[in-house]
């Protein structure tokens, strides 16, 4: 079973174009087990109560659908983005991230990480298998 982290723009994917990003990780990788950032879910939470209506309920919709998702706590470093915990995290577990943040991506490649990501906003690929 292939271990994933999942970035915050990404648990946004099926709401915004109706993506099943579960079926879509398991097509590529076989058995996934999704993992959620405690500093991910830290962000959606601040999401959930302080965005607008629209983000709000995207957010409250999303923080249901990573109920499936496995948790991770990790520790956000005084002088680290939520970005660099999680390209931290991926490098240290040596695990793929799954994002559509294109800075987020190039970071990850750079480093040797495998980034799953939203292609034609219709399906997942994903860019340096290395799992």
């Amino acid at each position: 079973m292939v271990k994933i982290i999942l970035d915050l723009n990404f648990v946004f994917v099926p709401f915004q174009f109706k993506v099943d990003v579960f079926s879509e990780l398991n097509r590529l990788f076989g058995k996934v087990e999704p993992i959620i950032l405690s500093t991910t879910m830290e962000e959606l939470q601040q999401l959930a109560t302080k965005m607008s209506p629209k983000m709000r309920k995207q957010a409250v919709a999303a923080l249901k659908l990573i109920e499936k998702c496995g948790s991770a706590t990790v520790e956000k470093k005084t002088n680290e983005s939520y970005d660099d915990v999680i390209l931290r995290v991926a490098k240290e577990w040596n695990i793929p991230v799954a994002t559509n943040d294109a800075r987020l991506r190039k970071k990850l490649r750079e480093a040797g990480v495998t980034v799953v990501f939203l292609r034609k906003k219709s399906y997942l690929t994903m860019d340096g298998f290395s799992t």
